[in-house]
């Protein structure tokens, strides 16, 4: 049950929702070609299948633990990390000026999800370290650019984010490490941080810390927070690795799952530490982080459901057990041939695919909201990036937890027994729906920030999209598809509408109370939507085969795919819109003093 890169998966992705020929023609892809970006999947893929992912149950068995006062990872990870670093992977986003390879997020995103696939608990450390460098990058100085994004970039230190403190968990307002000014221009960081993954390791030369903090004289609550670079280890004015910094690990977690994944409690004691662009906006700065990782974990819960999604169609197709219902021979068959069991698997097939197709049009928005040269289409990208962020984020991670689940349920017996391997993907799987902020957290941004604040702007501009969608599967014969598009859409809209009209007339908790059903209504539209461009692309590529990128089969499993999709996930809709629209009264007039 090896894991197998979806190449083609992925290279359809890129040519219909990340639309890659609209990518290469911006600053940020000019150079690239189709074989280039090809030759670069075909070598990640290798790495993903031969190098990371049979560190996966390793990492699992023999989990980061403390010795003697360092954190010590399993020798399997220590060299798969240091391959991966040899191969050039840990800069594939990060801009040349500073040692990157300046790639386009459309293709960073697809080498991403096989990484993460993989192994989930190693692809952490990266993408952790990428995002605090997005942040240095976007609100660093100069010199703090200059210090520390090379070797970023390069692999050779990593970056962490410290936000959590135990009396500040989702409430950011709570946070009281202290920064206190130095002579020098430098600050001492006094505090504690909880749940810091990767804080402490040994498999780069240093960690760099980013740390919410506050000053002496900082405002209380969220306006009043700081955002502080604190390395591991000091660096010297050559750039090398100096003393050791003030800070240590105190204890690890120990958790559920993603066991190969350090979760520190970090401990600064006057650590040295530098200001990260202006004092008191270190929470809006910290936020190109955070939704760098939100994205990030969107990946991560889309691709811990394929591995889960290979793992139980392997399983099927070998494991034999009773004769087909609708057959004439008493013989076994494989489960494989069961109607339910390919339900299962065709839910999670289904679900994959939308969620992949999502991922990339939110990839395309990324490159277009940095690289764009035109101001109008990056601010556009931009506001519709931001709302898909929290979309993409809960959406993709509750899924997770829904399929992999259902892939353990193929296994039968043999899935709730560790050795098979499929109960770790359900634990690893199920940290992506809490940390970078819940569901809970998400579908809040979802209805206040990304939709109530623009009158629903943003929403209308993805839905307006779905509507040529429609008509366009409408003018290609697929009549119920169509239909059953135009009657998602217009319930997306009613319930957009909806929320922004009860935060306008101050019943902002009754769109609380069905923020998450609205956040997974929007979820399972877009994704229809884009199955729907994917059906109609596949349509286009059958027309003349001989032509097409991908083999003719490919694209007929597309239209069956989206199919599925459309009569087994579409159909959710009808039951969130009502959560949302009729579900609020029964939940806040519910008398608290009955629990």
């Amino acid at each position: 049950m090896s894991y197998q890169a979806p190449l083609n998966d992925l290279r359809f992705a890129l040519h219909t929702h990340a639309k890659i020929a609209e990518i290469l023609t911006l600053p940020v892809g000019l150079g690239l070609d189709d074989e280039t970006i090809d030759a670069i999947l075909e070598e990640a893929g290798k790495f993903s299948e031969q190098e990371l992912a049979p560190t996966n149950r390793l990492g699992d068995v023999h989990g980061a633990k403390i010795v003697e006062g360092k954190v010590v990872s399993h020798e399997s990870i220590k060299a798969a990390f240091e391959a991966y670093r040899a191969a050039g992977w840990s800069g594939l986003r990060a801009p040349t000026d500073y040692g990157g390879q300046g790639l386009p997020s459309v293709v960073s995103t697809a080498c991403e999800e096989l990484f993460t696939a993989a192994n989930l608990a190693f692809s952490l450390m990266p993408m952790l370290t990428m995002g605090a460098a997005e942040a240095l990058l976007n609100h660093g100085s100069d010199e703090i650019k200059q210090t520390y994004l090379p070797k970023m970039s390069e692999g050779l230190w990593s970056g962490t984010m410290n936000l959590t403190e135990p009396q500040a968990g989702s409430d950011l307002a709570q946070v009281a490490t202290k920064a206190e000014p130095n002579d020098d221009g430098s600050y001492a960081i006094s505090g504690q941080k909880i749940f810091i993954t990767w804080g402490e390791h040994e498999l780069t030369e240093n960690i760099i810390h980013l740390v919410l903090a506050r000053l002496p004289d900082a405002p209380a609550g969220v306006k009043g927070i700081s955002l502080f670079v604190v390395p591991k280890f000091l660096v010297t004015d050559s750039g090398e690795v100096g003393e050791r910094n003030t800070l240590e690990v105190v204890s690890l977690e120990h958790k559920m799952g993603i066991h190969a994944s350090p979760t520190c409690v970090m401990q600064f004691d006057g650590a040295k530490g530098y200001l990260v662009g202006t004092a008191n906006r270190g929470l809006n700065h910290m936020f190109t982080m955070m939704n760098h990782a939100r994205l990030g974990v969107g990946v991560e819960g889309h691709a811990i459901a394929d591995r889960a999604y290979q793992m139980a169609v392997a399983y099927a197709k070998e494991r034999v057990q009773s004769r087909a219902i609708d057959g004439d021979s008493h013989d076994a068959v494989a489960i494989i041939q069961h109607p339910d069991v390919r339900r299962l698997l065709l839910t999670q097939k289904a679900t994959i695919e939308a969620q992949r197709a999502l991922i990339f049009v939110a990839a395309n928005l990324l490159d277009k909201a940095t690289d764009h040269p035109v101001a109008s289409e990056k601010e556009q990208s931009l506001q519709t990036l931001s709302f898909l962020i929290p979309i993409i984020k809960a959406w993709c991670t509750e899924n997770a937890n829904v399929l992999t689940n259902q892939a353990l349920q193929v296994f039968g017996g043999m899935g709730y027994i560790e050795e098979t391997g499929i109960a770790q993907l359900v634990r690893d799987a199920r940290i992506t729906a809490i940390y970078e902020g819940t569901t809970g957290i998400q579908a809040l941004d979802l209805v206040g920030r990304k939709t109530a604040m623009d009158q629903g702007a943003a929403a209308k501009v993805c839905l307006a999209e779905g509507v040529r969608i429609a008509e366009g599967l409408a003018k290609a014969g697929a009549t119920d598809l169509a239909q059953a598009l135009s009657h998602a859409l217009n319930l997306a809209k009613e319930s957009a509408t909806y929320v922004v009209m009860s935060f306008a007339q101050g019943q902002s908790a009754a769109a609380a109370a069905g923020s998450v059903p609205f956040l997974m209504q929007m979820g399972v539209t877009l994704g229809a939507i884009e199955m729907g461009r994917a059906y109609l692309a596949s349509s286009e590529a059958l027309k003349d085969p001989v032509a097409a990128m991908l083999p003719e089969s490919f694209y007929e499993e597309k239209q069956q795919t989206v199919a599925v999709y459309f009569d087994h996930i579409l159909v959710q809709i009808e039951t969130y819109s009502r959560q949302l629209l009729n579900g609020s009264d029964s939940i806040l007039k519910y008398n608290l003093d009955s629990f």
